[in-house]
């Protein structure tokens, strides 16, 4: 009893601590590789958001293949009977996967829009969001701690956030990027409903059936490349039919890619391991690591010392969700 317990909160922090990692550097790379001056034409990123989900199949596959001692019979009946045989069960999935691409393709416009740092804190918005539905959907109890922890990590972001003189000035100087920043930020924050529900819903489903998250991510992913490749041809037609899908594409392009194929599956495990909350916290670690390598590497940011102060504040309020003040009427084990 004890051991599993442990086990599952080694298995919690492990999956928190890759997505910390996982989200710094995707954010960073992916920045890097849309701002990089190159010859030819530049990636399409619709076409990046498909590869990234049939990558995440591909992986998903091979892994219900491992878990079910590399048989191909085996993997191909438990496919079939997962998948294709329970198709209301496969489509509950349509369901966040159209949220999850819409989400993909909005937060390339905010990453074109905003810099790194600003994107990253408007986008933790979704803390709250994903708290709001976790309690509307899931019935789920949080304590004054928690919800106290949350107005906490919305106020360190909003800090992170400030504006300093000489972006100040600038904005002044350049009228019209108000206009694409005031899109970027808009473009944020139908991400972050959209985020926060997908999310939780998602947890749901993951939740309260038997399907393994893997199975789950198959079906996820399916309807991800559905949606991506309509969206390709939606957004980037011309430029497809003219330099082919993978035009543009370099080593950085297939880092960014696979990255993004990777968060899709240390988020499920994130999800069915911890929770949509949790994962909000290791997301903001991870906004304070990529600003400050983002400071040191890409010198596209200058840190303030309101900008620390959120930082203090995001990490403060990371401690207090976790604070479980025992309550003093049970004498405690020994």
């Amino acid at each position: 009893e004890e051991k599993s317990q442990e086990m599952s909160t080694n298995l919690k922090y492990l999956s928190l601590g890759i997505l910390v990692f996982q989200t710094t550097s995707l954010v960073l790379t992916m920045r890097y590789s849309r701002t990089l001056k190159e010859e030819g034409p530049r990636y399409l990123s619709s076409t990046a958001v498909v590869i990234a989900e049939l990558l995440k199949i591909l992986a998903c596959v091979l892994l219900v293949y491992k878990d079910n001692k590399c048989n191909l019979r085996t993997l191909n009946r438990v496919l079939h009977d997962e998948i294709l045989n329970k198709p209301m069960e496969t489509l509950k999935l349509a369901i966040p996967s159209g949220i999850y691409t819409l989400q993909n393709n909005l937060l390339y416009v905010a990453l074109s829009n905003l810099d790194a740092a600003t994107y990253q804190v408007t986008y933790q918005l979704k803390i709250l969001t994903t708290a709001l539905f976790s309690v509307s959907m899931l019935s789920k109890k949080l304590g004054v701690y928690q919800w106290l922890s949350l107005v906490i990590l919305m106020t360190g972001v909003a800090f992170v956030q400030w504006p300093s003189d000489s972006q100040a000035t600038a904005a002044k100087e350049h009228k019209k990027s108000a206009g694409s920043q005031f899109v970027g930020l808009i473009a944020v924050l139908i991400a972050c409903f959209s985020s926060g529900f997908a999310g939780v819903y998602f947890e749901k489903i993951l939740k309260e059936t038997k399907q393994s998250v893997w199975i789950r991510n198959i079906q996820l992913g399916f309807f991800g490349s559905i949606f991506g490749l309509m969206g390709v041809y939606i957004y980037d037609g011309e430029q497809l039919s003219k330099n082919g899908f993978f035009q543009g594409y370099n080593k950085l392009t297939w880092i960014v890619v696979v990255l993004q194929a990777l968060g899709g599956l240390v988020i499920a495990a994130v999800i069915k391991y911890a929770d949509n909350i949790l994962k909000g916290f290791a997301t903001s670690l991870s906004i304070i690591l990529s600003t400050l390598i983002s400071y040191f590497w890409l010198q596209d940011f200058v840190p303030t010392s309101v900008f620390f102060f959120g930082a203090v504040l995001v990490i403060a309020a990371t401690f207090l969700y976790g604070y479980d003040p025992k309550p003093a009427g049970n004498p405690i084990k020994a």
